[in-house]
């Protein structure tokens, strides 16, 4: 990890920040290769704008910001879904705790329109703050939450799950990343 006062370089972003960039890229497209393009690109552009970077402390989020700006640019040419919530029977049981299948799980973040989809992943799978997503998304906080809620609540309902705890959570603490 790079000090507070260094500056980074590329090969130190790298090694900090590809995983992290690599699970984002996949969680917000649903395909290996799809990630594995989108990481690579963003690290190009890193090293063509590197002089941007304010401060290491910002890096990751400044790696995220060019992500998702890569994602959102391959993705115009889709038109927009719409979030449609269908009730949930409360007295089905549901499946034992922590018994999510991780593609189960990726088929529903992919249903999810781009705007629930990213502030999910950044907060509940990358652990970013809200602060850092609002920043992220230019938005405001409220927003941020609102947008979680909503996120939260469709995956409850498309994965069948009625506990507190969210899916990414419980799939985090059992080593799934």
């Amino acid at each position: 990890m790079t000090d507070a006062g260094e500056f980074p370089t590329l090969t130190q972003l790298v090694e900090e920040h590809a995983s992290l960039l690599y699970r984002y890229a996949y969680r917000l497209c649903g395909q290996a290769a799809d990630a594995d393009d989108l990481t690579q690109q963003t690290f190009l552009i890193a090293q063509e704008r590197l002089e941007q970077l304010r401060s290491a402390e910002n890096a990751r989020g400044w790696l995220c910001t060019i992500l998702r700006n890569l994602y959102l640019k391959s993705r115009r040419h889709v038109e927009p879904q719409s979030l449609e919530l269908e009730p949930v029977d409360c007295r089905e049981p549901g499946p034992p705790d922590g018994a999510i299948d991780p593609e189960e799980l990726q088929a529903a973040l992919q249903e999810l329109p781009e705007a629930f989809r990213t502030p999910l992943i950044l907060f509940y799978f990358e652990e970013f703050r809200y602060q850092e997503i609002a920043e992220q998304l230019d938005v405001p906080i409220g927003t941020v939450m609102s947008r979680l809620a909503r996120g939260k609540s469709h995956l409850k309902q498309r994965l069948g799950r009625r506990e507190e705890q969210p899916p990414a959570r419980r799939l985090k603490s059992a080593g799934v990343s």
